[in-house]
């Protein structure tokens, strides 16, 4: 990039100007503010005095505009002084994402004195673009400048680079659709790696400069991570929404704070992890990791009415709601001791500090909600970071804008803060220079009570092994850190010298072999990453005596944390060489229902299952872990067709009583044909139908039945349909019935299913049938019986018309003369007859319902006429109970609001929903900021029909469309083409077909703080 390489190289120091001296100023530009409210930011004075805090906590102010603005990010150098990374280039979700043409910089705040305060504010370089992120280190400073992580050489640190930015990683996404979740959050891990995270809405395919495709990796939501010593970059866990902060606790355990689906997660190497939208990387994942908490931050709890004047919703009493900034793990020394080690992230929406309670539960973690902290009362907070310093005080990093983290509403680039969090007096600490240290001294630094010193010691020291050139003071280094770890009892300092003993290359494989004998489990954790890091870089295939080693453990150790760890080891093995530890894993019965552990040996295991089919089988049937062993049947039955003889096998298993969980592999083998119209019945097939077609488990009679279907079991078939027709059974069996039998979509089955309408247990499912032919009569019968449905009914009646151009034109007919009312088609169906592409059809629609497509400069004039017509006196005398009759039937099918609705978009109730801005933006052009994983696809079938949807889950044979209407899994042998669009599944013109008064009563709905009664009947 020509603007990283034309730029000044002379970093100017002045007084900072908040602390008495002369406000900076120099050339650089300070890009206008294009932020549109009204008001302004808060005196940071003000701020400080209105601060609500636990009794003994003091926030004071470091930095504030025009010494910092837009800070967003921060981190701590070995001088203890303060890096700031100032932003200016985002532009908000509305502008596109990032501005090129706007630069960054990174700022240095020095305490010279040591009299607590910051008085020295520095320059480092103000020729950034795209500034995300910085870190020290390695006699420099790293940073991300999408689409790269640069290192800045500085080593005389005189803080001025010392040349150019040195492109080390590049392929981060940096265009227009990653908008607010691109590549951030640069951290130095524990094991010597540098730590970054990757938000949702791109895929990014990252390596080193001039690398090919097959040596880059993919990542589109997640942790990955650098190793400055090796030059390798590597994905660490895949998952989330949107995550921007994380730490290490005391043991050297990852967490990950994240928005929208849940806020925390355990970062085990390997895991993949929910996720708000798109695909997971890997098509055989099949089932992904829950967060760690027992607990959301929105609607549920008591109200803080009583703490924050004025805010009553119940998702205040939570946590305030979903957008998580930033994540510490306390470990300092200047907040009281029941402080310590508790999770701390800034919640946007909040204007707080929420606190979580770290637990172990199983072979993982789990977070409970505790005491949220410094109750900010200034709209304009926006916390970005917060991180502990040397005196163990807390730096919280402020945006200072009204916007939340899309920015639709513009950028205040003027603003900006930076706090301090303390506990009563904090100790004064001389200025110091921890680089002229001695090895000893530094050594000595792991056992301070402040991990801050630990860490940054042991980073030093990890940089003077890297770089020195004497052999003699390595060792002298490696005897040092091992005679303080025979000499020290205290677990958590017996862990970082582990850690540093790992990244100064401190020992050989049977060094770390024996520390798998340590009686904590932590320790053993820790000895076990770091024996199986050294003994696999640059895939490196470890030696017998340590892969029999992993076998041991995964045989007897007790911990779980140890068993999550050697589960985690899998994917760092030779792809045959991971057997021996599965079978090991898999058969600790004490794990069987983990919420964790089957899911990451699953998740190791998965690339071997097509490579060796005996292995497989051996693992089916001894597995002793239900989850495991359907996932395993899932990936051997997906096989069906090329290795049908592995299947006999398995359900042979199954018949004959040869494994523990025999309903899991049918579990597996239904989960694998969903969506199959037909597959050769394996032999075993008759009996293990017969032998579990009558379960006690109705799931399991059920998934016997699909699979009847599917292996074209005449006699199965026949029983079908006398199941759906026989309206003396239980309803959802009979459902369940058809919903098998149009598996594979009898020919002769219309006339049932027209008679079916008349049903009203399987109305729906009959017009969900009707759907999948191209029977000229079908649409007259359909709409026959219109007056007969209830509004579940005509709502899927009007979906099944939309689907091919005959029956949309039948419905449009309809909608013509009065028979069908224009407002009953959703915003969804009109956009599906539109997707048909037939310009009559649309002609028609556009006349009969509005037209579907509006121009950016008409969606700005609709936020702008609603926001005028929606004032707070006209919102004020709003019907509450009957926005939320509107919000059931316009968003429901998408959105959940107060526990109530469908998970297919974001939950609302954490969300800003108070922002008339953020609704109608969100509302009127939901396509402004979309992921490409969410964007809507455009499928013809076959036999006639067009669907719309995102993509939920993707195969080599199915593929399972999610719709506002209903998932659905298609056969792949049936579509016939298939193209994604550039906008979201959430369809424009929600509001269209709202009169003045419903749209009044729905977006007061969607802004209410507490759930409306449902109108009586």
């Amino acid at each position: 990039m020509m603007i990283l390489v034309k730029q000044a190289w002379i970093a100017v120091v002045v007084s900072l100007g908040l602390l008495g001296g002369q406000a900076f100023a120099d050339e650089f530009p300070i890009p206008e503010n294009t932020e549109k409210s009204t008001s302004t930011p808060v005196d940071p004075a003000a701020v400080v005095k209105s601060a609500k805090l636990p009794p003994g906590f003091q926030l004071s102010l470091i930095a504030a505009e025009p010494d910092v603005r837009n800070p967003i990010a921060m981190t701590m150098d070995e001088r203890g002084r303060l890096w700031v990374a100032e932003n200016y280039s985002w532009a908000g979700g509305g502008a596109g994402g990032f501005n090129s043409d706007i630069r960054d910089r990174i700022l240095i705040f020095e305490d010279t004195n040591g009299d607590g305060t910051l008085d020295k504010r520095s320059v480092f370089w103000d020729q950034a673009s795209k500034l995300t992120s910085i870190e020290i280190g390695d006699g420099g400073v790293w940073a991300i400048c999408l689409p790269h992580l640069l290192f800045i050489p500085d080593r005389d640190r005189d803080d001025a680079p010392d040349g150019p930015p040195v492109v080390v990683l590049d392929g981060f996404d940096s265009s227009s659709g990653v908008s607010h979740t691109p590549a951030n959050g640069l951290k130095w891990g524990p094991d010597g790696w540098l730590y970054g995270r990757h938000g949702i809405l791109a895929t990014s395919r990252v390596g080193k400069p001039g690398a090919s495709d097959s040596q880059r990796f993919a990542i589109n939501t997640g942790v990955w991570r650098y190793h400055p010593i090796r030059d390798v970059a590597e994905p660490v866990m895949h998952g989330m929404t949107n995550s921007w902060g994380f730490d290490f606790d005391e043991h050297g355990e990852m967490f990950v704070i994240n928005t929208v689906i849940g806020h925390l997660w355990h970062v085990i190497p390997g895991a993949h992890t929910e996720r708000m939208f798109g695909l997971d990387i890997n098509p055989h994942s099949y089932q992904l990791l829950k967060q760690v908490a027992d607990h959301v931050h929105w609607d549920e709890g008591e109200n803080w009415a009583d703490v924050r004047k004025g805010i009553t919703d119940n998702t205040s009493a939570a946590g305030g709601g979903h957008a998580h900034i930033g994540l510490m793990i306390y470990q300092g020394d200047n907040w009281p001791a029941e402080y310590r080690n508790r999770l701390y992230t800034l919640n946007l929406h909040g204007l707080r500090i929420n606190t979580d309670y770290l637990k172990r539960s199983g072979a993982g973690y789990t977070a409970t909600h505790g005491p949220d902290i410094c109750f900010m009362e200034d709209p304009w907070f926006r916390g970005m970071e917060l991180i502990t310093g040397p005196d163990g005080g807390v730096y919280i990093a402020d945006w200072s804008d009204t916007g939340e983290c899309h920015d639709h509403d513009g950028v205040h680039r003027s603003s900006g803060r930076i706090y301090k969090l303390t506990y009563g007096e904090p100790k004064r600490i001389a200025p110091f220079d921890l680089q002229k240290q001695a090895t000893d001294q530094l050594i000595a630094l792991l056992a301070h009570r402040n991990t801050w010193w630990a860490r940054q010691a042991r980073r030093l020291l990890t940089e003077r092994a890297a770089t020195s050139k004497n052999e003699e003071e390595l060792a002298t280094l490696h005897a040092a850190l091992q005679k303080s770890l025979r000499e020290t009892s205290d677990p958590i300092v017996r862990i970082r010298l582990l850690e540093t003993i790992a990244t100064t290359a401190g020992a050989d494989e049977a060094w770390w072999i024996k520390q798998l004998a340590a009686e904590d489990e932590y320790q053993r954790s820790a000895a076990l990453k770091f024996l199986v890091d050294l003994t696999t870089q640059a895939g490196a295939t470890p030696s017998a005596v340590v892969l029999q080693t992993l076998q041991q453990l995964a045989a007897s150790d007790p911990s779980g944390l140890v068993q999550l760890h050697l589960a985690s080891s899998l994917q760092r093995l030779p792809v045959d060489l991971r057997w021996e530890i599965t079978q090991q894993l898999a058969q600790r019965d004490e794990y069987a229902t983990d919420a964790v552990l089957p899911l990451m040996i699953w998740y190791g295991i998965e690339p071997a299952i097509t490579r060796d089919s005996t292995k497989a089988l051996a693992l089916v049937e001894k597995s002793q872990m239900p989850l495991l062993t359907e996932l395993v049947a899932r990936r051997m039955t997906l096989e069906i067709e090329r290795e049908p003889g592995a299947v006999d096998q398995m359900l042979a298993l199954v018949a004959e009583g040869k494994c523990r969980y025999p309903e899991s592999v049918i579990r597996g083998m239904a989960a694998a044909l969903n969506g199959w119209q037909k597959a050769a019945a394996p032999k075993p097939w008759s009996d293990v139908a017969k032998k579990y077609g009558q379960a006690q488990d109705v799931e399991i009679r059920n998934h016997v039945q699909s699979l009847s279907v599917v292996f074209g079991d005449g006699r199965a078939l026949d029983e079908i349909r006398v199941i759906v027709t026989n309206n003396q059974l239980p309803a959802e069996a009979r459902r369940s019935a058809l919903r098998s039998l149009l598996v594979s979509r009898p020919a002769d089955y219309v006339p049932t299913l027209v008679q079916l309408l008349d049903d009203p247990a399987l109305m729906i499912e009959a017009l969900r049938g009707l759907a999948q032919y191209d029977d000229p009569s079908i649409p007259a019968k359909i709409l026959a019986r219109a007056s007969k449905y209830d509004a579940a009914a005509r709502a899927e009646m009007i979906q099944t018309l939309a689907a091919r151009p005959s029956s949309a034109r039948t419905l449009l007919d309809a909608v013509q003369a009065k028979r069908i009312a224009a407002s009953e088609i959703s915003a969804f169906q009109a956009r599906q007859i539109a997707s048909l592409e037939n310009e009559e059809l649309t002609r028609d629609l556009i006349q009969l319902w509005g037209d579907v497509r509006v121009s950016a400069a008409e969606k700005r004039a609709l936020i702008d006429s609603f926001k005028e017509k929606l004032s707070p006196e006209v919102l004020s005398q709003a019907d509450l109970s009957a926005g939320r009759v509107l919000f059931q039937k316009t968003c429901a099918s998408c959105h959940v609001l107060y526990g109530q609705g469908r998970l297919l978009g974001p939950d609302l109730t954490g969300s800003n929903r108070k922002n008339i801005d953020y609704l109608l933006e969100n509302v009127i052009d939901p396509s402004a900021s979309v992921g490409a994983d969410f964007r809507t696809v455009v499928i013809a079938m076959d036999d006639g029909r067009v669907l719309n949807g995102v993509i939920g889950e993707l195969n080599e044979r199915t593929l399972t469309l999610k719709s506002a209407q209903e998932s659905i899994t298609l056969d792949r042998q049936e579509i016939e083409a298939m193209k994604t669009s550039q906008v979201s599944l959430m369809p424009e013109g929600q509001l269209q077909k709202l009169s003045d008064e419903e749209t009044r009563n729905l977006i007061a709905y969607l802004m209410s703080s507490v759930q409306a009664p449902l109108p009586p009947e």
